[in-house]
């Protein structure tokens, strides 16, 4: 297994130390180039989700991007990775990649100060803790969206088809099992299941 990771901006290094820990194969994608490599799955990590969609068109990346989300390729966006996934963003009229079916507040939660921690149900793994900074959350989802986290009654976790986002950065604490959980979804898509029961035990 090979997960790419996407190190345009934000906090992509934290990300691949986890796939590391979890001894899962990992690279950067910083230019197009980088998307010629065969992946299993892609990291869409925190940041600025403006500055990263820019970045996107400027080095020819996005369309290439696009297509392989759209084919199938197995995706985790985290905060910024969630808003730039989004089918819908309030107050702006056009997405970047629209890739699952999700309205999402950028922002949410207020700027740096309105920034926290929290521990609440990922489901089908338990309580796990949840760091949020500059966060946005989901406002609405369509009907083939599985709603994974909920804190204060907005909805911070989803899932649909190839495709997982969180509002909050599980990157940031010493629990792996939100990437394990990506994983996972990944092995279903094709990895042996000896390589899968390494990985997930």
């Amino acid at each position: 297994m090979k997960i790419g990771v996407l190190a345009l901006q934000g906090g992509f290094i934290e990300h691949i130390h986890i796939l590391q820990s979890l001894q899962v194969d990992t690279f950067e994608i910083r230019k197009k180039a980088d998307l010629s490599q065969e992946m299993d799955g892609l990291i869409i990590p925190g940041g600025e989700s403006t500055v990263i969609g820019k970045l996107l068109k400027d080095l020819d990346m996005y369309d290439d991007l696009k297509e392989k989300i759209e084919q199938g390729l197995p995706v985790f966006g985290t905060c910024a990775g969630m808003i730039l996934l989004a089918k819908q963003i309030e107050g702006k009229s056009n997405a970047c990649f629209g890739a699952i079916d999700i309205t999402v507040k950028r922002n949410a939660y207020g700027r740096q100060l309105g920034s926290f921690f929290t521990e609440a149900e990922f489901k089908g793994i338990g309580i796990i803790p949840m760091t949020f900074i500059r966060a946005p959350y989901i406002e609405s989802t369509g009907p083939n969206v599985e709603i994974l986290s909920v804190v204060d009654e907005h909805i911070v976790a989803a899932r649909e088809k190839n495709v997982l986002v969180t509002s909050y950065h599980p990157e940031l604490t010493s629990d792996n099992r939100v990437h394990r959980y990506f994983i996972q979804s990944v092995c279903h898509c094709g990895l042996d299941p000896q390589s899968q029961e390494q990985i997930l035990i």
